[in-house]
């Protein structure tokens, strides 16, 4: 990547009249600027889209509908290979379990993941999509699968991008998240997850999404042995097809949890700081000047990731399960009120966000 001519200062400028900055700026604004300019910067721009006085959170749960994956990638603790012991599948009432308990603690929405299974089918997908719709109504929205996921369905059964994303259409599915995204650059996923698609595959799959009319995010996780370059690159490509696109609702970075992968254990088992957490979330609300929503990650780093707020992020979940993270070392907080004063306590005042509905709450838990 060149490097930037611009000094820290006019990088300001840039940002102060809203004008893009490139990449080579935000690796300049990486090295070189302290911790308070990146904050300064990203509550900046995020004041261009949210009350600075305020943030939204959702209450939600990723239920894991099976653990049986081919993609073997090396950052992950939770898959199972198919005949391999402890490998499942979620039966419909299973999931209608999950689903019963999320509405009783007040949420309402549910992401799925659970890797690429040889032995389901779209039509397994599509039919349990079917049985929510028809048992749970509105009252329940669906990040139903992720990108990722999507691709291995439609490849799986010999349907185009465009055929799968409308036959998931028609079952229910509207939302299919940027999941699987984690970093996307050629090479790193030739070192991680030579199994997964490549970027190419991926925008391209992201594209037949939104052209069938179904909702997307924007996802990455970071902490892996990424390099800088890599981070930027990623956002880079996240930034472009948004300028394509405009249909990324939002941009959610988490931090790889590395204990029980291979990864992990190749790397020591070490984490990236909050601090490296906090800075990057910074970093992503300067550089995605087109994204509105920024979201941290309380499932990654817990309570600290409540001062995201103040490095450019203004919505974050309040997740009851995700058995992907959890492998790998993620704890969750059911406590959700010690979660929000922490919001409180920085100045911010959360208030409720409804996927289903489409709008804030009037106020918060």
């Amino acid at each position: 990547m060149p490097t930037s001519s611009l000094s820290i200062p006019e990088i300001r400028r840039k940002v102060e009249r809203s004008e893009r900055i490139s990449p080579e700026d935000a690796l300049i604004l990486w090295r070189e600027a302290s911790d308070a300019e990146m904050r300064e910067l990203a509550s900046l721009v995020r004041a261009r889209f949210h009350d600075p006085a305020s943030c939204s959170y959702l209450l939600m749960r990723i239920i894991n509908t099976t653990n049986v994956c081919v993609a073997q990638c090396d950052y992950c603790a939770f898959y199972k290979l198919p005949g391999q012991a402890g490998g499942y599948v979620l039966s419909q009432d299973q999931v209608f379990a999950k689903l019963d308990e999320l509405v009783a603690l007040g949420g309402e929405l549910a992401g799925f993941n659970g890797g690429f299974n040889p032995q389901l089918s779209i039509d397994h997908y599509c039919d349990l999509v079917r049985a929510i719709r028809s048992r749970y109504g509105d009252r329940i929205e669906l990040y139903a699968f992720t990108i990722a996921e999507f691709l291995y369905l439609a490849d799986h059964a010999s349907l185009s991008y465009a055929e799968a994303a409308e036959r998931l259409k028609q079952a229910g599915v509207r939302w299919i998240t940027g999941g699987g995204s984690e970093i996307l650059t050629e090479d790193f996923r030739r070192r991680h997850s030579k199994f997964k698609y490549t970027v190419e595959q991926f925008f391209a799959a992201q594209s037949a999404i939104v052209a069938a009319g179904l909702r997307t995010t924007a996802t990455m996780v970071i902490g892996f042995d990424e390099t800088i370059e890599e981070r930027i690159e990623h956002l880079d490509r996240t930034r472009q097809f948004q300028d394509e696109t405009g249909a990324q609702e939002s941009f959610l970075c988490w931090n790889f949890k590395p204990y029980f992968t291979p990864l992990g254990e190749q790397l020591g088992n070490i984490e990236i700081t909050p601090a490296e957490y906090l800075r990057h979330l910074a970093l992503s609300r300067i550089f995605l000047d087109n994204i509105p929503r920024i979201r941290t990650s309380v499932l990654t780093q817990n309570e600290r990731a409540l001062e995201g707020l103040l490095y450019g992020a203004d919505d974050f979940d309040l997740p009851i399960e995700d058995e992907v993270t959890q492998k790998a070392g993620a704890t969750i907080n059911l406590n959700f009120d010690k979660v929000l004063n922490v919001a409180r306590s920085l100045g911010f005042e959360p208030m409720r966000r409804h996927v289903a509905l489409d709008r804030l709450a009037e106020k918060s838990l």
